[in-house]
């Protein structure tokens, strides 16, 4: 095992299948000359060229479409967007053209492109720079969507995001970029749709996704001391969604908190609520409890932005009253 950052490993993931495969390319503002934003693609302009390695205007509707036609013809692009929030300007691209294609084209035409960047809050970047996107993604079928929590799943699961002849929406954060983990020698791909049980428990299922996760495993490390021990599931990809994981987990421990950075209304904690009542209901021994953001855009102030975010206290309280505690 090595030890890299969350940028590492999404920059060395890139670069093997750009050395793998020459139809693959990366485009977006500043990948190149200035070694991508958050740093994510530094020396990969040295090593693949200008070619391969693309720096775009400000203009995310025009370089998505751009990729969109090239995927079409026979070739294999990342796009980069500097947060996902600017996705939104290119969204017509990615919801009509890129999902969508295959089936209008009867089959006859896949998108194999990956559309990655950092998605929710990111500190003081106040409301229009701080919102939670995989649901909205999700939502349409024909996408892919993948949210890791570490260096080694997101080395794993980009690889598989790029080799696969569907559209993906990858999705990091801007406060996981320096964390470090350790990421598998060699070669190695990660199954899109699997989700992994991090932490095992027989008290309380907890289910969770990107960077919000790293609040689970504090809340279970402090639950710990009090005797309640809680499975953790990190889901990985939001769609395809591992509901057997999540149903054989319940089934055990017939308790389940879910912990979600989104708004309340109609996000991944819904889909996995409804998906759980409706299959396994006679095994939960207590209502499923979600917790989310505030139901507000997100707060420019420090001090509310803690308030709106979920944290470690909140999954306590949450574990707690599933357990009648």
């Amino acid at each position: 095992m090595k030890v890299l950052q969350f940028r590492e490993a999404v920059c060395e993931a890139m670069s093997e299948e750009m050395r793998r495969d020459e139809s693959i390319y990366l485009m977006g503002e500043e990948v190149a000359e200035y070694n991508g934003a958050y740093k994510a693609s530094k020396g990969m302009l040295d090593e693949f060229g200008a070619k391969r390695v693309i720096d775009t205007p400000i203009s995310e509707l025009g370089f998505a479409g751009v990729a969109i036609g090239s995927a079409m013809n026979g070739n294999r692009p990342i796009v980069e967007f500097m947060t996902f929030n600017f996705s939104l300007v290119a969204i017509d691209q990615i919801i009509n053209n890129a999902a969508k294609m295959r089936q209008m084209s009867g089959g006859q035409i896949n998108i194999p492109i990956v559309f990655r960047g950092p998605t929710a809050s990111a500190g003081q970047l106040a409301a229009t720079h701080s919102q939670a996107f995989e649901s909205w993604y999700a939502n349409c079928p024909g996408l892919k969507v993948i949210v890791p929590s570490n260096p080694a799943d997101a080395k794993g699961l980009l690889k598989s995001a790029i080799r696969d002849d569907d559209p993906v929406i990858f999705m990091e954060s801007e406060q996981m970029y320096g964390d470090k983990g350790e990421v598998p020698e060699g070669e190695y791909v990660i199954p899109i749709g699997v989700a992994e049980i991090k932490r095992k428990g027989t008290d309380v299922t907890i289910v969770s996704f990107g960077k919000i996760i790293k609040e689970a495993y504090l809340a279970a490390e402090a639950l710990a001391k009090e005797g309640i021990e809680c499975e953790i599931i990190d889901l990985r990809t939001v769609r395809p969604m591992d509901h057997n994981t999540i149903l054989e987990s319940v089934k055990k421990t017939n308790r389940l908190v879910i912990l979600e950075e989104a708004w309340p209304f109609g996000n991944v904690a819904t889909e996995i609520t409804y998906q759980v009542q409706s299959r396994v209901f006679d095994y939960l021994d207590a209502p499923i409890i979600k917790i989310n953001t505030a139901d507000t855009p997100a707060p420019y102030s420090p001090v509310l932005l803690e308030e709106w975010l979920p944290n470690s206290n909140d999954v306590i309280k949450a574990v707690k009253k599933v357990m009648y505690k």
